[in-house]
């Protein structure tokens, strides 16, 4: 029996000092929902709480939980899954005996205990079959919805980069589904229910259909960013405070997203992170990974101005400018004149002016560039930007 705090820091010590023990990367606590037809396969997992390179202490005994409990814990596999039952759970919490009472007290602490004293009271009311633990031992390609689910809850609350985190294969894992706001429906179950359910007048409100839920399913935002629209941004997407995301043309795909304050009034494509200050204008698109860009990612500086219906499919820098309706592409043809190649090296110390003719690859991620058409010769342009792109501090 843990009774006091010294007791359950030596029990962890004595967890990790297990020879072959190994840190999680993350993990958490879910509830699942499971097929309508296919009743044991998982459509989603909902995790109320993730860690995420964090809360050690409190892995470890839970981990010791399971060990007693004869659950296999693999720590040279990349996940591990466990169903949760009454018995496992009130194990687990016997073990977090000296901190209860705080956590009863105060349900804004020990976010973890609080979980497990939650899924102690649902237990007592039925038993349930759709809790899961689900522990990240390596940054590895996904083998379960529950540790996609993970990954996404954790680029999504900004635990994690985006492009950091292994998704290879998630499309695979995750099953294509009809979504009534909250509710992941199988396709199976539409059809085969059709009848009935329409004659009945029961047949549900489909919203979507998609192997993703949306962002504002899982994910309450920070108090200073509004989306207008739940389906202009995918669950998985990162958007950090300050960040305006308005409806129309705009679009947040997942592993994508702003790292500040940001107007986005056009498509950020998966893999497109776009810094603070800048502004995506109405239809302007970011390309991602598998449209256009051989495979890079594409980084928006800070304070740069992608003009409306504009295409990008290169890194940009700070302070940069594309102009309306032209596409800066990887093998865009794009003339500087003499006078302003000397102006762009005096923020680019390393960029070559030896060129008459660059391609857009040779000026990725370089600072404080405008591009334009220019009419009056029929060719691209690029010069140095003096415009100062401002965002307006009372909308961010």
């Amino acid at each position: 029996m843990i009774e006091t705090k010294e007791q359950f820091n030596q029990l962890v010590a004595q967890v990790e000092d297990f020879e072959g023990y190994k840190k999680p990367i993350g993990f958490g606590v879910c509830r699942v929902d499971l097929g309508q037809v296919n009743k044991d396969k998982v459509l989603q997992a909902v995790y109320p709480l993730v860690n995420w390179n964090e809360s050690f202490g409190s892995i470890a005994v839970i981990i010791r939980s399971l060990i007693e409990r004869s659950i296999e814990v693999n720590f040279e596999e990349s996940e591990l899954v466990v169903n949760l039952d009454a018995e496992l759970v009130d194990s687990i919490l016997e073990k977090f005996t000296p901190f209860l009472d705080e956590a009863k007290a105060d349900k804004t602490s020990h976010k973890n205990i609080q979980v497990f004293l939650t899924l102690q009271e649902l237990f007592k009311e039925h038993d349930y079959n759709n809790y899961r633990l689900t522990i990240l031992f390596a940054d590895e390609a996904p083998k379960s919805v529950e540790a996609v689910y993970l990954k996404l809850y954790a680029l999504s609350l900004g635990k994690a980069k985006l492009r950091s985190l292994n998704l290879n294969g998630a499309f695979g894992i995750l099953p294509n589904l009809a979504w009534s706001g909250n509710i992941p429906i199988e396709l199976d179950y539409l059809r085969e229910n059709e009848i009935e359910l329409k004659l009945r007048d029961e047949y549900p409100e489909i919203d979507f259909v998609d192997k993703f839920p949306r962002f504002l399913q899982h994910i309450i935002p920070a108090d200073n960013t509004r989306i207008l629209d739940t389906a202009k941004v995918r669950f998985g997407a990162q958007i950090a405070p300050g960040t305006t995301i308005m409806p129309g043309a705009s679009y947040i795909n997942f592993n994508a997203g702003t790292e500040g304050a940001v107007m986005v009034e056009g498509r950020i494509s998966s893999s497109a992170v776009v810094k603070k200050g800048a502004d995506v204008g109405g239809g302007a698109s970011i390309l991602g990974v598998l449209s256009g860009t051989n495979g890079n990612p594409i980084t928006i500086g800070e304070n740069t101005l992608l003009g409306a219906n504009s295409v990008t499919g290169i890194p940009l820098g700070d302070g940069c400018i594309v102009d309306a309706g032209i596409a800066v592409l990887e093998g865009t043809k794009i003339y500087i004149s003499d006078e302003e190649k000397a102006k762009i090296k005096e923020v680019n110390p390393d960029f070559d002016t030896s060129k008459e003719v660059y391609k857009g690859l040779d000026l990725a991620g370089l600072n404080g560039i405008h591009y334009r058409f220019d009419t009056t010769i029929g060719k691209m342009v690029a010069f140095r930007s003096v415009r100062e792109v401002k965002l307006n501090e009372e909308l961010h």
